[in-house]
């Protein structure tokens, strides 16, 4: 599955948990309801404070992770 489909499907699923209608769910984030549509929907072009925005209200975390942040780290645990 595309992530930009995951991510979609992660955030239906939270507005629909959080009793949200999408004009809702658009209010409380201050974005337009064509953007929670067209998130919802898959649409892979979203600028990333509009995400981040809607994220916050539906309190969904991202976290980054790199082979490189990993390698760091497993370095860091082994000096530790």
């Amino acid at each position: 599955m595309a992530q930009s489909q995951e991510l979609a499907e992660l955030i239906r699923l939270h507005r629909k948990v959080a009793k949200l209608s999408r004009v809702q769910l658009a209010e409380l984030a201050e974005v337009g309801k064509t953007v929670i549509y067209n998130i919802e929907h898959g649409k892979e072009s979203v600028q990333l404070d509009t995400l981040q925005k809607i994220l916050n209200v539906l309190n969904i975390k991202i976290v980054l992770t790199s082979p490189l942040m990993e390698d760091l780290q497993n370095t860091e645990n082994e000096k530790g």
